[in-house]
C-alpha cells in the first residue's frame, strides 16, 4: 500500500537537504514533491519577474539534479506563486488551471494527507515554510520518515496550536502569503518559543 510522509520546513535548504538525501538512497523525482514559496537564491517566488510570476509548471534557471532541477513556478489564486516541483506540482498546475477545487488543500488531501493535517500544511507554506511530500510504500515510508526527521521538520501538532492560539481555525485560500517581513518576524516567535 502507497501512502504519503509529508514534513513542514522553516528552513528552505533543510527541505532540499531532504531531497537530495531521499534521491541518493534511491527515492525518484516521481516519488517527491517539494513546494515552496521560497527559491534557490533566497528570494521569494512573488519577487520573481514578470515572466514568472505568470508562469505554471517550467524549469526554474539554476543548478542541481532530479527533483531540485525539475523545479518550477505555479502562480496559485490566494497564497500566489509557489516553486513546486513532483506530483504536487503537477496537480496544483492543474490547480492553477482551474480543474482543481481547494488549491494546495486540495492536492495534498487527493494525496492521502489528512484533511486537518492539509490546512496546517498549507498555512505553513503561505508563511513561508516548504512542505516535502514523498509517496512511498509501507515498507519505504519508515525509511522517507527517518531521512525527513534528520533534517528536523516543524512539529506539526505544535504549529497547528501555535497557529490556534492566534485565531487560526483553517487554511483561507484568500489570504495573501507572508512577506518576507512578516515570515522573519514569525520564525523569531517560534525560536522564543523553544
Amino acid at each position: 500500500m502507497t501512502r504519503s510522509v509529508t514534513h513542514l520546513f522553516d528552513d528552505y535548504g533543510r527541505a532540499k537537504n531532504s531531497v537530495a538525501a531521499l534521491e541518493r538512497v534511491g527515492f525518484l523525482s516521481s516519488e517527491v514533491s517539494l513546494v515552496s514559496r521560497y527559491r534557490d537564491d533566497g528570494t521569494l517566488a512573488d519577487d520573481a519577474s514578470g515572466a514568472a510570476k505568470g508562469a505554471t509548471v517550467g524549469a526554474l534557471a539554476g543548478g542541481g539534479t532530479g527533483l531540485l532541477a525539475a523545479l518550477g513556478v505555479i502562480a496559485i489564486p490566494g497564497i500566489g506563486p509557489l516553486v513546486a516541483a513532483g506530483v504536487l506540482a503537477t496537480t496544483l498546475a492543474g490547480a492553477a488551471g482551474g480543474t482543481l477545487v481547494g488549491g494546495l488543500v486540495g492536492a495534498l488531501t487527493d494525496n492521502g494527507v489528512d484533511e486537518k493535517d492539509a490546512h496546517v500544511y498549507s498555512e505553513g507554506v503561505r508563511r513561508g515554510g516548504t512542505l516535502v511530500t514523498v509517496r512511498a510504500d509501507d515498507a519505504r515510508a519508515a525509511e522517507a520518515e527517518r531521512i525527513l526527521n534528520e533534517q528536523r521538520p516543524v512539529d506539526i501538532n505544535a504549529r497547528r496550536m501555535y497557529y490556534a492560539d492566534a485565531g487560526w481555525s483553517a487554511y483561507d485560500p484568500k489570504s495573501p502569503g507572508y512577506t518576507k517581513e512578516q515570515i522573519r518576524k514569525e520564525r523569531e516567535a517560534y525560536g522564543r518559543l523553544r
